[in-house]
């Protein structure tokens, strides 16, 4: 299984394959300050649970970005208990306020990636290679067809009905 983070396109992937492109990660943390102060390990788990394990954030990456985000006065530190909450100041709201639109893309990439979360769980080897080669062989018919509307029709018929099959094979829908 690819590794989210050594996904190539997609938006926001850097060229270099990393997960976050320059400056999103900083956003991102920033934004979840936003919402809710947290230490460096809530920060991390709710980074994590907004890509639903798609991607998996660091200590090394999230610790001296919010090292970053205090010296450029974006956050301020509060100790609660023997740890280091990181609280959003006036200045990283402003930030949060004029990069909204990225962070709605952010969240938007974060949803879509969690949408496929599904397909990381040891159950779903099994199927992804006879499903992908199904795909193709739809795929490489159609093309052979050039498009024949015949073709594309029995297509789907086919895809509809093993989707419908494997729906029934669901134990909650007994």
């Amino acid at each position: 299984m690819m590794n989210a983070r050594r996904a190539p396109g997609g938006g926001g992937v850097g060229p270099t394959g990393r997960f976050f492109g320059p400056g999103e990660l900083r956003l991102a943390i920033l934004a979840l300050l936003a919402e809710q102060p947290g230490h460096g390990y809530q920060v991390m788990n709710r980074l994590a649970d907004r890509f639903n394990g798609t991607y998996e954030p660091s200590a090394g990456s999230i610790y001296p970005t919010l090292q970053l985000l205090e010296d450029e006065g974006l956050v301020r530190i509060e100790a609660d208990e023997g740890r280091k909450v990181h609280h959003i100041t006036e200045a990283g709201l402003g930030v949060v306020g004029e990069q909204a639109e990225e962070i709605d893309r952010l969240w938007a990439r974060a949803a879509s990636r969690s949408e496929w979360g599904m397909f990381r769980e040891p159950e779903a080897a099994e199927i992804i290679g006879p499903a992908l080669r199904l795909v193709k062989a739809a795929v490489k018919t159609l093309a052979h067809a050039h498009g024949d509307p015949r073709v594309v029709d029995e297509i789907q018929t086919i895809f509809i009905e093993a989707r419908r099959r494997i729906e029934q094979l669901d134990p909650r829908r007994h």
